[in-house]
């Protein structure tokens, strides 16, 4: 099924920077409490209950069998859900696959798989018809809810390349598949039967991170640190056929670069050194020995005498954001992307020992207010993790230079291991609710992105990670 490409409907999860459009403001859905609607077993109500009305449908991976669950957020006398495992979704082996990066646009909800040796047992992806169609009504949409969620599409074997990211840039997702050398492009089928549409792009290796511009031209990055395809990254022409190398390849003064995006027509990468940047070459015109790196620096451990870098990026509006630091230096980082030259904005997050600081998740409220949320996620020992929320524009003059801290909340425990089993976080499109997974304990909490509160703390079971949402 599909809408009118008016808006698109990101959900970012967690890992790897993407580049959102704004989320479309929604009203109460009028056909949440429809008993046609397939959806999960609700409530018995009584003459003094509240009507249960939907808020919005979830997904959530659950990493301890790595399954994908979804349920309906409902909320009357209080917040209820009924979780289930999305129909048809494969039985994966818990010791030798992961799920990881996952995104939504439109209906179609697309999930990767990664496994264990190498690419060489089953890896791949899966999409998922998530059962929601938005109906826009100017400038808010109307939610129907037809279907209950299930796989529409997969493909899972040895032949997939391993990917580890997924990014949304315009209407397409973005496969990274790390062990091909390459990446795919997919997008929503034109046809009845055919789900996805997918290309193969060669460029990048090993542990690939990807811009993508205008669905003209790729920036595909190589994770070495030493060697010939230290700081490599290859500028892949999108309009090109299937398998035709990179158009050119330049190197960026560090290495190990694990992060890429881009805003306002600038290319932002996270190598071992602080950020570098180039302009968007639409036309491909450079070349490796023409092509400008501008180099952004984030300062210098002050124990290590090393320099700072980060991991990961997100986007809002001209802003790029970004978690730097280290020790007492831990800070939100934020770039005005259309600035003549870009200065490194700051905002100091008090961060204690055992804990580290996540890449920031960002939304636009129902009220107009722009947050950033940032986990602080236990590295060792048994000390209290936390949610920071930063206020990114407290004048409401769009310019993010005044950001600062609004408030630190406890959250419940995250279950960390290598890169998975942090805490997520999701937003209601109509920008009242945001939803965080605690994977330590098996819960989902609600929490109120107008007062900034938990309303509600959900028993899930399982280990409730990545997550994401689609309908109001």
């Amino acid at each position: 099924m599909r809408r009118p490409a008016a808006l698109l409907l990101m959900v970012t999860f967690l890992v790897a920077g993407c580049a959102a459009k704004p989320e479309p403001v929604a009203e109460p859905d009028p056909h949440a409490s429809d008993p046609s609607d397939p959806q999960p077993e609700s409530q018995v109500e009584t003459p003094s209950q509240r009507p249960a009305r939907r808020v919005t449908r979830l997904f959530w991976q659950d990493r301890s069998d790595d399954s994908l669950k979804w349920a309906d957020l409902k909320r009357g006398d209080d917040w209820q859900l009924e979780p289930a495992v999305v129909e048809g979704f494969p039985k994966l082996d818990v010791a030798k696959q992961d799920l990881v990066q996952m995104a939504i646009i439109d209906d179609t909800l697309l999930v990767g798989v990664r496994d264990e040796e190498d690419g060489q047992f089953q890896s791949g992806w899966v999409a998922v018809e998530t059962g929601v169609v938005e109906i826009p009504h100017g400038d808010h949409s109307h939610w129907k809810y037809p279907a209950a969620p299930k796989v529409s599409a997969k493909q899972l074997d040895k032949e997939q390349g391993n990917p580890a990211h997924l990014y949304v840039y315009g209407d397409a997702f973005w496969l990274a598949n790390d062990r091909l050398d390459g990446f795919t492009r997919f997008v929503i089928g034109s046809e009845e039967g055919q789900p996805l549409e997918s290309q193969f792009f060669q460029g990048g290796g090993n542990h690939i991170t990807l811009a993508a511009v205008d669905d003209i031209v790729g920036y595909s990055t190589w994770i070495d640190g030493g060697g010939p395809n230290a700081g490599r990254v290859d500028v892949v022409d999108l309009r090109s056929g299937q398998n035709e190398a990179p158009a050119y390849t330049f190197t960026l003064p560090s290495g190990i670069v694990h992060g890429a995006t881009v805003n306002s027509g600038r290319v932002y990468f996270a190598p071992a050194d602080g950020i570098c940047r180039v302009d968007a070459d639409l036309d491909l015109k450079e070349s490796a020995d023409s092509v400008e790196v501008h180099h952004i620096s984030l300062g210098t451990d002050e124990e290590t005498e090393k320099p700072l870098r980060t991991g990961a990026f997100a986007n809002h509006r001209n802003w790029v954001l970004f978690s730097t630091g280290s020790a007492d230096s831990l800070a939100l980082g934020l770039i005005d992307a259309r600035a003549p030259s870009e200065q490194v904005v700051k905002v100091p997050i008090d961060v204690a020992d055992g804990l580290s600081l996540v890449t920031p998740k960002v939304v636009r409220t129902r009220g107009g207010k722009r947050y950033a949320f940032l986990f602080q996620d236990r590295k060792e020992g048994d000390i209290q993790e936390k949610l920071t929320i930063v206020d990114l524009d407290p004048n409401g003059d769009r310019d993010f230079a005044d950001a600062r801290v609004t408030t630190t909340l406890p959250v419940g425990a995250s279950k960390v291991e290598g890169h998975f089993g942090h805490h997520g976080i999701c937003f209601a499109p109509n920008g009242k609710f945001a939803v965080v997974t605690n994977p330590g304990d098996g819960t989902l909490q609600v929490l109120s992105l107008e007062d900034l509160e938990f309303e509600a703390t959900l028993q899930v079971g399982g280990t409730p990670s990545a997550i994401g949402s689609t309908g109001g």
